[in-house]
């Protein structure tokens, strides 16, 4: 084997040279860096900031450590892995970005019971162990029109929850048309199969008709089941059993009609786009025995799985051992609790996701040219342009929403996004026919002047990329 290149010899002389954690901890220079800091912390930064020099001088770069490769460590490490982003995507309900926003009385209340005890479980009248679920039960089946409720983890486990104490072990008919992938690769058959229950596929892609439920139906047929295809539409020559005319066969027949409506809107929302898409009570209305939908979508409340339907059908399924596994914490049930008072109250602007799709044009367009206004005088070369955002969230995937974006030219627009992705408030757009597009359909007033310096920063490459 020949002798080592002198590259490789420079290479490994930089690698025997980088300091061990005590000889750092000893060195005077680093004192004021980690002062008042506990030293589980400084040396887990210490370690970060000798792991990080010698993967970069593994890669070629040639540079010693140095004491600033430690204020790096330390911010990284106060840096929580989950924070705060501001939405210049013009997608409201963006599953990578946590979907729905809560309502501040929904912080509030979250608040309140998070940072002490609660009587999640405990009736304050009668002094003996109460419910979890007390505190939405009531606002759910008001706000529904339902004979009762109850909340689980999220909607594919209502599904789920809702299928294994309902049709275990016997026939669930679904039309092949709704049999739905529900993101992450996770689809309703396998949702099914792993409730126990039997799928029983009728009718087509795209056309099902009652006789096909009809003539599907057996002595075991534990239940008929419409699933909303909240995340792709069906057009053209199409036609399916609307939950009136299914619930109808299954009251003839004896056989529960349940529905999983997935992004589960308890109001109907204005607008041309927003027409077709179900409603929660509506759907109750129609003779629905059990239906499933998703607290932290159309709703706009925190993640949760909402069902809601026939008492005797809501017993069963609260019985079943299922429920223990997905039941909900005490800040999902204050979030819910909070957010449902606001229906009730009829004080929908205060629901940031109703306040989002609602958003006159003209506001946003306002508010695109205020950002360009912040632009400008930082050297940011930008203009305002009509954009179409979506609901997202699987919700209403045929709905477009008129906004407006403040558009900027890149070189290199990738690149760019990545900058803002690295502001200290990370900023988070699109691309567009090799534009860079912030939508501000998702930015509140206040957000405007961060993004404005984030922009600024990326393009004078004083943040790091």
């Amino acid at each position: 084997m020949g002798a080592p290149s002198t590259d490789d010899g420079g290479k490994n002389a930089r690698l025997r040279a980088l300091p061990s954690i005590e000889q750092l901890l000893r060195r005077p220079s680093l004192e004021a860096r980690l002062a008042g800091i506990p030293r589980a912390r400084a040396v887990a930064a210490l370690r970060l900031a000798v792991a990080s020099v010698r993967e970069r001088l593994l890669q070629g770069e040639e540079r010693a450590f140095e004491d600033a490769d430690v204020d790096a460590a330390l911010r990284a490490l106060s840096t929580p892995n989950l924070r705060p982003v501001l939405n210049a995507t013009g997608v409201v309900l963006h599953t990578n970005l946590g979907r729905a926003p809560l309502a501040l009385e929904a912080v509030a209340r979250v608040a309140s019971v998070a940072r002490g005890f609660c009587n999640l479980e405990y009736d304050l009248e009668e002094g003996e162990r109460g419910s979890r679920y007390a505190p939405v039960v009531e606002l759910l089946t008001q706000l529904t029109g339902a004979e009762d409720a109850l909340v689980v983890n999220n909607c594919a486990g209502a599904a789920l929850l809702m299928l294994a104490a309902l049709a275990s072990g016997r026939e669930a008919i679904v039309s092949r048309g709704e049999l739905v992938e529900i993101g992450g690769g996770f689809r309703v058959p396998d949702v099914m199969k792993q409730s126990g229950a039997r799928l029983v596929e009728v009718g087509t892609t795209n056309r099902t008709r009652r006789s096909d439920y009809e003539s599907a139906l057996t002595p075991d047929t534990g239940v008929l089941m419409k699933v909303h295809r909240s995340n792709f539409a069906l057009v053209g020559f199409t036609a399916e059993v609307e939950v009136k005319e299914l619930a109808a066969l299954g009251r003839a027949r004896g056989v529960p009609v349940l529905v999983d409506l997935g992004s589960g809107a308890l109001v109907a929302l204005p607008g041309e786009d927003f027409v077709h898409e179900p409603t929660v009570p509506a759907t109750v209305a129609a003779g629905a025995d059990v239906v499933a939908f998703s607290g932290d979508k159309l709703l706009g409340g925190p993640q949760a799985g909402i069902l809601v339907g026939r008492a005797a059908l809501l017993a069963r399924i609260r019985q079943h051992p299922l429920t223990r596994a997905l039941r909900v914490d005490k800040m999902t049930v204050s979030a819910l609790e909070a957010t449902l008072e606001l229906y009730r109250d009829g004080c929908l602007e205060a629901i940031p996701t109703y306040r989002l799709l609602t958003t006159p044009a003209p506001v946003l367009e306002a508010r695109a040219r205020r950002l360009l206004s912040l632009l400008t005088p930082k050297g940011i070369h930008a203009r305002v342009a009509p954009v179409s955002g979506q609901v997202g969230g699987g919700a209403m995937p045929a709905a477009r929403l008129p906004s407006f974006a403040c558009v900027l030219n890149f070189n290199q627009p990738a690149a760019f996004l990545e900058c803002l992705r690295k502001a200290d408030v990370p900023v988070i757009g699109r691309i567009s026919d090799g534009d860079v597009v912030l939508d501000v359909r998702c930015l509140a007033e206040e957000d405007l002047e961060p993004v404005a310096e984030a922009v600024a920063m990326a393009s004078q490459g004083r943040q790091p990329c």
